[in-house]
């Protein structure tokens, strides 16, 4: 439930959007304001102009890229991978979030590594943990599982418990 609790998240919503309407009007997806943080979802074809947009634009200026992650939602076909940018202006104290959503079946996206430098690790450890790969990424390896793994154990692919136990009173776990 996205939920607004204050005008000045309300004006930069506002002021973020008309500037990504004006300048991609037909790759923004959606947008709101989620727990006093704006949201914008846009087509994973022009997720690298966004960015550069969003830290090369004077007025927006969001120049620092504070963190990189995946979401993996496996009932959402076809867009079963969440990327989530979130930016930082830093002058202004200004934060927003972009999402893009990719296939499972071809986990790729472009790097931003030539946007932000920081972006080298936080995309080493997304395909590490869920096998998206960057392209364009100038080292694209695993930085914290060993190599030889052949599986992304952030993925949701595996069941949570073993299904074949039966030494457990699942009554004493609030089921």
């Amino acid at each position: 439930m996205a939920v607004v609790t204050d005008e000045k998240t309300q004006a930069l919503h506002d002021q973020t959007l008309a500037r990504l309407q004006e300048k991609f009007s037909a790759g923004l997806v959606s947008s709101v304001c989620d727990y006093d943080f704006p949201v914008f979802t846009v087509e994973n074809e022009i997720i690298h102009d966004v960015l550069a947009f969003l830290k090369n634009d004077a007025d927006l200026n969001y120049h620092f890229l504070t963190t990189l992650c995946t979401v993996h939602y496996p009932e959402n076909h076809g867009k079963e991978f969440c990327l989530v940018y979130q930016l930082h202006n830093m002058p202004q104290n200004r934060r927003i979030r972009i999402k893009t959503f990719i296939p499972e079946q071809k986990p790729e996206i472009p790097t931003v590594t030539d946007i932000w430098e920081t972006a080298n690790w936080m995309e080493r450890q997304e395909y590490d943990f869920f096998g998206v790969k960057f392209t364009g990424h100038p080292n694209l390896v695993r930085i914290l599982n060993m190599e030889d793994i052949t599986f992304f154990p952030m993925r949701k692919e595996f069941p949570l418990e073993d299904p074949t136990r039966d030494d457990k009173n699942d009554s004493m776990f609030g089921r």
